[in-house]
């Protein structure tokens, strides 16, 4: 019998948000072609399915399934987390991806509702899912959990503060979480992924020309193609990971570091 190889995630069961579209999709396509049973959440039920359908025909095999879930309610989180045990069982990898951004502009011009529910569904969420998972994870002693930041917290913005903010506050929510549970063998990291070509930042790479914007400040001078994300999400979910845990690893194609 051949040996697992340092990214084989055969037979662990990964719950991932906001991953019907984008980088979190490709986060769980990663994921399931590494061998993972992988559930597909986000808002809308139809795209979940959707999603999940395509991993299936592209792992050749049923092992992902849609789960509808607004992460802003955490009546909604549990049911998500209750109906991934109940189908795949315990819960060894946790990529809380979802968040959101509800305004674009100046601080000073941001509603104080906006800036409310940017904290809470960005920080509070993935508090709540983490706390929801961990018990799994402890029993076992191992276990994985990635939450998206983004490379903002590491910079300001003009246009973008509240959610770089919220995205510095994962940053301390994972290293909080990091310093708990290492003692149960359990690595917490964040992903923190710069402009991808995505619907959600959308208004970062695309002029409304319908044109690319330029690249500027990227080394790579290019923004990401969100299948980029794959092979991240299964380094840091694998055993290729295992002395990593408290870390925040940026993918942004050279614009924080190379400044």
């Amino acid at each position: 019998m051949s040996k697992p190889t340092l990214f084989d995630l055969s037979g662990k069961v990964a719950l991932t948000t906001g991953s019907s579209r984008g980088m979190g999709r490709s986060l769980a396509e990663g994921l399931a072609m590494a061998g993972a049973k992988v559930v597909v959440s986000s808002r809308n039920q139809d795209a979940c399915d959707e999603t999940a359908a395509a991993i299936n025909e592209l792992v050749g095999e049923e092992r992902a399934m849609g789960v509808a879930c607004n992460i802003g309610h955490k009546e909604q989180l549990q049911a998500l987390v209750d109906t991934t045990r109940s189908t795949f069982g315990d819960i060894d990898i946790l990529m809380a991806n979802a968040g959101i951004n509800p305004f674009y502009g100046p601080s000073s011009e941001i509603p104080d509702w906006a800036f409310d529910k940017t904290m809470s569904t960005n920080v509070k969420s993935n508090h709540w899912l983490a706390h929801m998972v961990l018990p799994d994870m402890v029993k076992k002693k191992d276990g994985v959990i990635v939450i998206t930041s983004s490379n903002g917290a590491f910079m300001p913005s003009t246009h973008l503060g509240a959610y770089s903010i919220s995205k510095a506050a994962d940053l301390a929510l994972v290293r909080n979480l990091a310093a708990e549970y290492g003692k149960d063998n359990i690595r917490i990291n964040a992903l923190c992924p710069g402009v991808f070509k995505t619907d959600f930042a959308q208004v970062l790479w695309q002029g409304e020309d319908g044109k690319d914007k330029p690249a500027e400040g990227i080394a790579l001078d290019r923004f990401g193609d969100p299948e980029e994300l794959r092979g991240v999400g299964v380094f840091l979910a694998s055993r290729a990971a295992s002395y990593m845990t408290g870390q925040a690893m940026i993918i942004d194609g050279g614009n924080v570091m190379v400044r």
